[in-house]
């Protein structure tokens, strides 16, 4: 052989490529066989790579799993970022939230069903709370950070404070998935975007004077009935 048909070394492939190929067959194979029936050979293996490749990036099988969520979590994250910083009108912000939200939640029903599998297993097994715990803080403190945003750029008053309503978001979101797949004809994309306008508008009131609490508004009605 020629010195010029002697073959280079091979090509190292780029970490952040190798986690996105893995990250990609991982979601596929555990979409088709379910987490308990997905094995990381066979993931690997479909992404071009030796399973020593997954401990590498990952560590785990829970971690992959976990990974495969939370890439999903934040691609909406930015998107819903995007929105935000896109506009300073409330009413608008708020339409393009939950029109978001909602077609992630209606077009994306295998997520969905990755969430409900791994938070069932969780109950039952520490390993895999231990890696859904931080997954799902981290979650809520991003939601925090764009309720804070949105807050700040329209003017609204948040009728709690950030950590609060990210927790009340991400309740009724996960509830949403969850009754959506359960039940599609009624819990549609119409109801779905109904909830999370109502829930987000209010959240984020537009600033205004406060309301007055129950025993405030008590003590005004008995101040009236007594100067009758």
């Amino acid at each position: 052989m020629s010195d010029d048909q002697t073959p280079g070394p091979a090509r190292r492939v780029p970490r952040e490529e190798v986690r996105r190929r893995l990250l990609a067959e991982a979601a596929r194979v555990f979409a088709e066989r379910g987490y308990v029936d997905a094995r990381l050979e066979d993931i690997a293996h479909a992404a071009g790579f030796t399973k020593g490749a997954v401990y590498s990036n990952f560590g785990s099988k829970q971690e992959l799993f976990a990974a495969v969520l939370s890439d999903g979590a934040e691609m909406e994250l930015a998107a819903v970022m995007t929105e935000i910083r896109d506009t300073s009108a409330l009413p608008t912000l708020i339409a393009r939230v939950s029109s978001l939200v909602t077609r992630r939640i209606v077009g994306d029903t295998r997520r969905g069903y990755f969430g409900l599998e791994f938070a069932a297993r969780a109950a039952r097994d520490d390993r895999i709370r231990s890696v859904l715990t931080p997954m799902r803080r981290t979650q809520r403190e991003g939601a925090a950070r764009s309720i804070a945003e949105a807050a700040e750029r329209t003017g609204a008053r948040p009728s709690v404070d950030p950590d609060l309503a990210a927790l009340i978001l991400h309740c009724l979101t996960n509830g949403l998935t969850n009754e959506h797949l359960a039940d599609p004809e009624k819990v549609n994309t119409e109801t779905i975007e109904r909830a999370l306008s109502t829930v987000l508008f209010c959240l984020l009131p537009p600033d205004r004077d406060p309301v007055p609490q129950p025993s405030e508004t008590g003590q005004d009605e008995r101040r009236n009935g007594k100067s009758r």
